[in-house]
């Protein structure tokens, strides 16, 4: 097809999109029809370590650095304005670009701005401590932003996970150099242009498009970072990890996960299924928190079996783009492959029953497209990959248990630990129960549910540190204790060491 009118994409660095040292190009397709959207540029390590560059001489610049946290959350709360008014076209472009369906994007975007205004107010709000110490003395902690931030994004959810970064590393002070996932740039691309154009100094928001194994690496191992932050695989995460680590920046890394979902027998099976669908197949599974591993006690087990079945069946498949639609491609066709692996180890590998989907779409509209049917797998046991494995698609797995300590075993039977979801009408249970998943995250009666304000993470191979309310705002500042002696006697050890009592 014709390519003219095909939007070129230079990276963002100092307020302004230019041109990368190489000249190689990377293709950005739409997943719901495989057609072109845009080429971006394939970021050097030259080109990383200027947007570095760039970042570190805003944080420390007055333009920034100078202003006050009163001056620079009034700043955040306009930005939140600004993205607020131009949200059509993101909820546009990025179901364009990573293939979610538009009202699932329209839901997940609106809120975004209150991520910047919540990180406005902790700036505001922020208090140093005062600290009791033994003695005649004043003791009091100083908090400075602790620098460049690099944040490299994936393609699931592009600007809600570059947001729970970002709206901190503002608020904070500190600056930023974002490596969104090749898949899906544009958005993040479009917001760093519009924030500079809304009085963001340059140099606080660069963006650096590129590889994973070359822009990524670049950007985790470079020694101008404070601070490493990734969304992605778990694999992902030890590499970087280390690379970052080699330069002592601080971490925040959220990786993988297999969420279990507990369903008791005393709750409504309708209404579990309504949430074992929405918890499995919403962003077409593609989510760190999908809800799939569904482990139903057994007096309910085949009623459950069965009604999920049926409404996996009848999830309407489509372009994005069309409001009707409810479930959209996966971002590639890499990422298909994977999902219809896994179908194949869940038939021939692990023998579970099919009971729904596990197949590409028929319709003749789709097949240009990354589609895979809504995916049900009963009579899974705790030993199959498909039970142990991250599929990242829409694919769910289920389970049966007798017990509360068995459904608690096979919950807590899984490398990650990112978040755990309990179905039960019983109080007494869900906290019993919710104290003992090995996660970070636990939603009872619920799934999916975000607040700015509730910190977000993992435990075991789902990562490290703490995205979203005062824990994450909190890991953006390196803090000073200073300690000032409020009396004038003389000291002098060495003349009467036995008289002071003192720990050194």
């Amino acid at each position: 097809m014709a390519t003219t009118n095909i939007a070129v994409h230079g990276l963002f660095i100092d307020g302004a999109e230019v041109p990368a040292s190489r000249s190689d190009l990377l293709d950005v397709v739409n997943p719901a029809t495989g057609a072109l959207l845009a080429r971006i540029s394939h970021a050097s390590d030259a080109d990383v370590d200027r947007a570095v560059r760039s970042a570190r001489a805003a944080f420390e610049g007055s333009a920034w650095a100078g202003l006050s946290n009163r001056t620079r959350a009034k700043l955040i709360n306009k930005l939140a304005d600004v993205f607020e008014a131009h949200l059509e076209e993101f909820y546009q472009l990025e179901t364009l670009n990573n293939g979610r369906s538009v009202n699932e994007t329209r839901a997940q975007i609106s809120r975004l701005p209150d991520f910047l205004r919540y990180n406005a107010g902790l700036a505001i709000a922020r208090r140093d401590a005062v600290i009791p110490v033994d003695g005649n003395y004043l003791n009091y902690t100083l908090r400075t932003p602790i620098g460049v931030v690099g944040n490299s994004t994936p393609f699931n959810h592009p600007l809600m996970i570059m947001m729970k970064s970002l709206a901190p590393t503002l608020a904070s002070g500190c600056t930023t150099v974002v490596k969104p996932s090749e898949y899906t740039p544009l958005t993040t691309l479009r917001l760093a242009a519009l924030f500079v154009e809304a009085g963001l100094p340059p140099g606080v928001f660069n963006v650096v498009t590129g590889l994973g194994p070359s822009t990524g690496r670049a950007l985790a191992e470079h020694p101008g970072l404070a601070k490493w932050v990734l969304t992605g695989g778990t694999e992902a995460g030890r590499i970087t990890g280390a690379l970052a680590g080699q330069n002592f920046a601080h971490q925040t890394l959220e990786l993988g996960g297999k969420t279990p979902v507990l369903v008791f027998d005393d709750f409504s099976v309708e209404q579990a299924v309504n949430y074992a669908a929405f918890g499995a197949f919403i962003g077409a599974g593609q989510t760190c928190i999908c809800g799939s591993r569904q482990i139903v006690q057994e007096k309910i087990y085949d009623q459950f079996v069965e009604k999920l079945a049926a409404k996996a069946k009848t999830i309407r498949i489509g372009n994005p783009t069309d409001p009707s639609v409810q479930l959209g491609p996966v971002v590639s066709a890499r990422q298909q492959q994977r999902v219809l692996n896994y179908i194949k180890i869940g038939l021939e590998e692990d023998r579970a029953r099919l009971v729904a989907g596990g197949r590409v779409p028929a319709d003749p509209a789709l097949q240009n497209g990354f589609f895979v049917e809504p995916t049900v797998f009963a009579d899974v046991t705790a030993d199959m990959r498909i039970f142990q494995e991250e599929v990242f698609g829409p694919f769910v797995s289920v389970t049966k248990f007798s017990t509360e300590e068995e459904g608690l075993a096979l919950a807590n039977n899984s490398q990650f630990g990112l978040a755990g979801a309990i179905r039960t009408n019983d109080l007494t249970r869900a906290h019993r129960v919710a104290s003992r998943l090995k996660c970070g995250i636990v939603w009872v009666n619920d799934h999916h549910r975000l607040d700015p304000a509730s910190p977000w993470g993992g435990v075991k191979d789902s990562g490290i540190g703490r995205e979203c309310g005062t824990e994450s705002f909190d890991q953006h500042f390196e803090t000073k204790s200073i300690m000032v002696r409020m009396e004038d006697t003389p000291f002098d050890w060495y003349k009467d060491t036995a008289n002071q009592p003192r720990l050194n």
